[in-house]
Formats: C-alpha cells, structure tokens, sequence
C-alpha cells in the first residue's frame, strides 16, 4: 500500500480545516516547513563534505526505549541520557538534523523556544522544550508527515478509518525511516561526543521484529505499565496538546466522541502488537528487557543495576550513588495526575477487555512473581 506524500499532506490539511475551521495558519505551517526542508537538506549535504567520519559510519549497539506514551518511557529515557550512557535526540536535533546547522543555531535556541510548537503540550507530566530529550518518534512526523504522530493529532479525525495508512502490517514503511533514523542519531553522538544513542521510538510497539533485523545489537527496553494507567494517560496527552491548540473540549461531544474512540483504538493496537509478535516468537526475547513500571517506582536501584547489566554499562561512582538518591525519590513519589474515565466515554471494565492479553503475559504475571 502506497500512500505519498501529497496525498498525506492534502488529507491532513483538509481534515484541520473542517474540523477546527483553521484553513489559513496550516498554509503558513506548510510554507515554513518546505522552507526548512530545503535548509535541512542542504545542511545535510554539507555535512557530507566537511564532517564526513561522523556520518560514514553505522549505529553500533544502540539502546532502544519502547513502550507506549505515559508508560514511563521519557522518565527513563531522560535518566539514561542524563547519566551519559549514550546521546540522545533533542526536539531541536529532529527539526534540524544537520551538524552544520545545529552549530550555527545552537546560540538562538532561547529565542526559537518563545515560538516552539512545544509552548502547546501539557507540562503535567513533564516538561518539554525544544532542547529537551523526546521521542524520535517526532523525527519521522517532521521529515515525512507521517506515522503514529500524523494519525494520533490528525488523521484519528477523519470520517474514514485510516489507520491501516500507518499500520506496518498493511504499509510497512520501516526502511525508509530507520535509514532516516540512523543518519539522525549518528549526527547527534557527533554532537554529543558519544558513541551511542539511547533512543525511544513508542512505534516500534508495532514493529520491533523489523527494527532488530535492521539493528541487530540493539538492546531494548520495554516498560510495561497497567493499560488502566497508560490509556487515559496518553489519551490526556494529545487532547491536552489539541486543547491548548484548537480548543478540544470545546468541540461537540459527537467530535470529540469519534476522535477519542479512534485514538482509543490506536494506543490499544501498539499494546496488543508488541504482545503478539512477543508471544508468537517474532521478537529475539535475548534483546529485549521488559521493565515493569511498578519497579521504577518501587524498586529503582536494583532495576538499574539489571538494566545497566543488560546494556553492558559499567557504572561510576558517582552513578551508582545518583541511582541510590534517584531510587529514594521514586519511592516517594505521588503522582498527580487523577483520570477520569467517564471524562473519555470509557470504562475500566472496558479497558481491562481489550487489553486482556497484556494483563496475563505483563501486569499480572509481574504481580504473581
């Protein structure tokens, strides 16, 4: 199944406007981007010619975090990161992936925060800046306006079910963004003077079997969190975004109700993935760690001292006594953030449903143990 990205394009700006009667500022978004695509690109072609031993190499052994949004994933992907275990990608590095560029506007970066897109997300969780570390998953939405980010804010909208236009089982895209991926994460170790990334791409959920064909000493780290947790959570996450942008919960319920269910459906699907290819044997299990969101929270030090076992990350000093005081902090947490179902048209009993299979390979299986 082909889908280009005229097509991608016109279904997305024809479904903002009818929706929230914005027809004018996503032509000007348009503008701006085709503007930084063709700056990009010649970026790029320069870093060719003056930083050629940083791009002309492959990714070796990187660290992949993977779990769907608000299971934990920026927590620990921002932790590894922190405590240099390897570079990781910037929102600023995803909308510019060029070395030449990045160093030309790394001293504008205060000015560029007072008109980032990121001013519309919700800190509630935590908080995002154009220099904080993200989910690559941003990456591909900018380069391609596609993928999970072009159906979760945009196409979940459509009257048409287009879920399929980035489902990889019916439009496999994984060649075209792992090579996109891979010359992006290469960039940002030459920044970081780091010779590996920890990434987290929330996508691979669905596809991990192609990833670890493509990377093969990857070392994955899968969170598992309550379904009854996650999908509240990460449905609050984009209407939050859509809120402060367009004014969701101001839309009719009957609009507000069809998006929800198709998002609904979305977060479901990357749950229900991942755990089949997990229990069909599609997924080197030797790869792959699940982490249990309960024990980052719980138990965080003895977690990290299997996690930097599994990555074959010698720790410091200085790191094994930060795991000890972030530990403690993490068992005094209490979160913040209360949802209400009913706030979403959905149920506990309903989630528990549809998500049965994760609660007897991941939830409850974790508890017995």
């Amino acid at each position: 199944m082909k889908i280009s990205t005229y097509k991608r394009i016109s279904k997305a700006y024809i479904t903002v406007g009818t929706i929230f009667g914005a027809w004018f500022s996503p032509i000007i978004t348009g503008i701006l981007i085709s503007v930084l695509r063709i700056t990009v690109g010649v970026g790029r072609i320069l870093d060719i010619i003056f930083f050629p031993s940083a791009i002309n190499k492959s990714l070796k052994k990187p660290v992949m975090i993977v779990g769907n949004p608000r299971s934990g994933t920026t927590f620990l992907h921002r932790y590894l990161v922190k405590s240099g275990m390897g570079a990781g990608s910037q929102l600023w590095q995803m909308l510019y992936p060029s070395i030449l560029l990045q160093k030309m506007i790394k001293p504008f970066l205060p000015l560029l925060e007072k008109i980032s897109p990121t001013r519309h997300h919700s800190t509630a969780a935590h908080k995002t800046s154009l220099q904080s570390v993200e989910t690559d998953d941003a990456a591909l939405f900018f380069r391609f306006i596609d993928g999970f980010f072009l159906y979760g804010f945009i196409l979940s909208w459509t009257k048409e079910n287009l879920f399929n236009w980035v489902d990889p089982l019916v439009r496999n895209t994984s060649d075209r963004d792992y090579n996109w991926m891979e010359s992006i994460w290469l960039r940002n170790q030459f920044m970081a003077g780091n010779d590996r990334t920890v990434g987290k791409l929330f996508s691979l959920s669905a596809n991990l079997p192609r990833f670890l064909e493509r990377f093969p000493d990857s070392k994955i780290l899968y969170i598992s969190r309550d379904p009854l947790a996650v999908i509240p959570s990460g449905l609050s996450l984009v209407t939050g975004v859509l809120d402060k942008r367009f004014g969701f919960w101001t839309l009719s319920e009957q609009k507000r109700s069809h998006f929800i269910n198709r998002l609904y459906h979305g977060l479901v699907q990357l749950l229900l993935r991942f755990h089949s290819d997990w229990t069909a044997g599609n997924i080197d299990k030797s790869k792959v760690m699940i982490v249990p969101f309960d024990r980052m929270m719980s138990d965080f030090d003895t977690l990290m001292n299997e996690i930097l076992e599994f990555i074959e990350h010698s720790p410091s000093e200085e790191l094994k006594k930060d795991i000890l005081a972030t530990a403690e902090k993490q068992r005094s947490f209490e979160s913040k953030h209360k949802y209400d179902l009913d706030k979403f048209g959905l149920t506990a009993e309903q989630i528990q449903s549809d998500c049965a299979p994760i609660y007897e390979t991941f939830i409850n299986s974790t508890n017995r143990n």
